[in-house]
């Protein structure tokens, strides 16, 4: 069943708190009511937007069936009387039809979920232009692959389809910046964008704007804004990172509060899980294991040597270890090793989500089910096309909609939630959940992802 659309309230209580707080005090918000959900954990896979796999969802506002829907137009608003052929750094790539056209298409008409598919880009820039004021028409234009950005599955051939149906759907949930996976992990960690004093000149970006202010092209793109925060991939000067990496061209470490400071101020046991983890530190990284998907790596107070890093940051098999001995934190982060993360280029869509299926099959078994909530999402959208318009928060995003599931023996059964949520909403439900303070105001005010969750009344005094 479908559950009504609310559009988020101003919490207007916990911004006040933050607001009186001096630099963001750490205290405590009000204990919250006790609720049967003592361990949360989110699946972090990579590169998807909700059309691109869930478009066909039954009851979810997937992609509309008119002939007009997701027209494509060029840089001079032109539309294209057919897509231009799919490519991979310029060069064909001939299992696509060169002349589709001008509209969605399903990609397993030409690929299996077994195959590997270019990657399209997915800057911060680029990703506002695509958008094109929402209505989307720019997503090829903007993009480096062709038609590739229009291509969908069809979402009852994926793996994750079932245990989907089985739990709740989250059909307006939005990636938090727009762009890639540093930024959006930094978004998932802190709810800000990291500034960079002194960044490299031929890093900034020459964003164009009208005289209304409104993003209109690009002379360069570029991972810095020209006031200085660091909004594409760029690895950190605490290790792991490339050791070839130039220092000049390493971020400084970082010291705004993280959902981590304020779990473990708290007492909230937590760690971030990451495939590949223990190589990477040992200077032998996996081939798809990705630095920028590290988020609290980049993070002072984690750094090589700290009790923080070692009580914190963990290899993604020490997660099933510690579910398996009953030491499972209360707060878990997975981030799946690159070559199971899904991520176009370098993963295919099966394998990923079998992967996920696994985790969530291990934790379904374990003693933590029956108080347990997961929430499986992506990063971002991967540059792939999404028909929804995000909402107009701030310079930021939200970005592109992305696929969310909610599963938990308290989420609400076989039902689309149409709440509008951004991946700031985790945050906020963890605050909720264990009485913290947001760390900055989109946190505080973003849906509260409760409202997917059905808890058992209490029994009368």
């Amino acid at each position: 069943r479908a559950l009504g659309r609310h559009v988020p309230p101003s919490l207007l209580l916990s911004t006040l708190l933050l607001a009186l707080l001096p630099g963001g005090s750490t205290a405590r918000a009000a204990p919250v009511p006790s609720v049967p959900i003592d361990h949360i954990v989110l699946l972090y896979q990579e590169n998807h937007s909700f059309d691109n796999l869930f478009g066909e969802f039954p009851d979810a506002e997937g992609i509309p069936r008119t002939a007009a829907v997701g027209v494509q137009v060029d840089r001079f608003a032109v539309p294209y009387k057919r897509l231009p052929p799919v490519q991979e750094a310029g060069t064909p790539d001939h299992r696509f039809p060169p002349n589709l056209p001008n509209r969605p298409f399903p990609l397993l008409s030409y690929v299996s979920l077994r195959d590997l598919i270019p990657d399209p880009i997915h800057s911060f820039y680029r990703n506002q232009l695509q958008i094109a004021g929402g209505v989307g028409s720019g997503y090829v234009a903007w993009g480096t692959t062709g038609a590739l950005p229009m291509g969908y599955y069809e979402t009852q051939r994926l793996p994750i389809y079932r245990i989907a149906r089985e739990y709740t759907v989250l059909d307006h949930f939005f990636q938090a910046a727009f762009g890639g996976s540093f930024l959006n992990h930094m978004w998932l960690v802190s709810a800000q964008t990291p500034s960079w004093a002194h960044p490299p000149a031929d890093w900034i970006a020459e964003p164009v704007f009208d005289e209304s202010g409104n993003l209109i092209g690009l002379r360069r793109d570029g991972k810095v804004t020209p006031d200085g925060y660091v909004v594409g991939t760029v690895e950190g000067q605490i290790a792991p990172h490339h050791p070839a990496t130039p220092i000049d061209h390493l971020l400084p470490p970082l010291t705004m509060p993280t959902i981590g400071n304020r779990l473990s101020e708290a007492g909230v046991r937590w760690a971030w899980y990451s495939g590949g983890w223990r190589d990477a530190v040992a200077g032998r990284p996996p081939p798809t294991f990705q630095f920028h998907h590290q988020p609290f790596a980049y993070f002072a107070r984690y750094g090589p040597g700290s009790a923080e890093r070692t009580l914190h940051l963990k290899d993604e098999a020490d997660f099933l270890a510690d579910l398996q001995s009953d030491r499972l934190p209360s707060v878990c982060f997975v981030k799946p090793l690159g070559a199971n993360s899904e991520h176009p280029g370098y993963s295919n869509v099966e394998d990923g989500q079998k992967h996920i299926l696994s985790l969530i099959r291990a934790i379904q078994a374990s003693r933590y089910w029956s108080r347990c909530a997961i929430l499986l999402t992506y990063d971002e959208f991967g540059g792939f096309w999404d028909h929804l318009p995000p909402p107009r928060v701030d310079r930021w995003g939200p970005g592109t909609r992305i696929p969310a599931v909610v599963i938990s023996p308290y989420t609400k059964k076989g039902g689309v939630d149409h709440h509008v949520y951004d991946t700031t909403s985790f945050l906020r439900f963890l605050e909720w959940r264990f009485g913290l303070q947001p760390l900055a105001d989109r946190d505080a005010t973003a849906a509260n992802l409760r409202e997917a969750f059905h808890f058992p009344p209490k029994p009368r005094p």
